[in-house]
C-alpha cells in the first residue's frame, strides 16, 4: 500500500487558490441571479448552476484544506486525493461550459436585438451584467483550473 499523498503544492497556496474561486463564483452567481430576465434563457440557467455548483464544491474542498492545513493530515488518503483529482477536472469543466454558454448567448441576442431594433438601453444594461456574470464564471474556471493541478500533483505515486 502507497504512503498517504504529500501536498506537492503548500496548502496555504491550495487554500488561497479555492478562496479566489469561491469568491468570483459568489460575485458570479450574486450578478446574474440580480439580473432580471436571466431565467429566461437556458444557457444562463446553466451558467446559474454551473455557478452555484462550482460553489459547494469549492466550499467542500476550501473545508478539507483546512483540515489539512490544520492537522497536517489530509482526510481520506489516497481515496480522497482521487476525488479532488477528478472532482476538479469536473468542475472546472463544467464552469467552462457555463462561463461560454454565457457569452455566446450574450453576442447572440446582442446580434438579433440589433438586427431587430430593440437594442436599447435596458438590452444593453442586460448583456453587459450577463457579460460580467460570464466574465467571473471564467475567472472561477481558471482558478479551479490551477486547482486541478495542484490536485494532480498531490496524486500518489504508483510503483509498479
Amino acid at each position: 500500500m502507497a504512503p498517504p499523498p504529500s501536498m506537492a503544492v503548500s496548502p496555504l497556496v491550495a487554500l488561497i487558490v479555492r478562496i479566489v474561486t469561491f469568491g468570483g463564483l459568489l460575485i458570479s452567481v450574486i450578478v446574474l441571479a440580480t439580473t432580471t430576465g436571466f431565467n429566461e434563457s437556458y444557457a444562463y440557467r446553466y451558467m446559474l448552476a454551473s455557478g452555484v455548483i462550482g460553489m459547494a464544491y469549492t466550499i467542500l474542498q476550501t473545508a478539507l484544506t483546512l483540515f489539512y492545513l490544520s492537522t497536517g493530515n489530509r482526510l481520506g488518503g489516497d481515496g480522497f486525493a482521487f476525488l479532488d483529482f477528478f472532482g476538479d477536472k469536473v468542475i472546472s469543466y463544467m464552469l467552462a461550459t457555463g462561463a461560454a454558454a454565457g457569452f455566446g448567448l450574450s453576442v447572440d441576442l446582442a446580434r438579433l436585438l440589433q438586427a431587430q431594433g430593440n437594442f436599447n438601453s435596458t438590452a444593453e444594461s442586460f448583456l453587459q451584467k450577463a457579460n460580467v456574470s460570464a466574465s467571473l464564471l471564467f475567472m472561477g474556471f481558471l482558478f479551479s483550473a490551477i486547482s486541478s493541478v495542484f490536485s494532480s500533483l498531490s496524486l500518489p505515486k504508483r510503483v509498479d
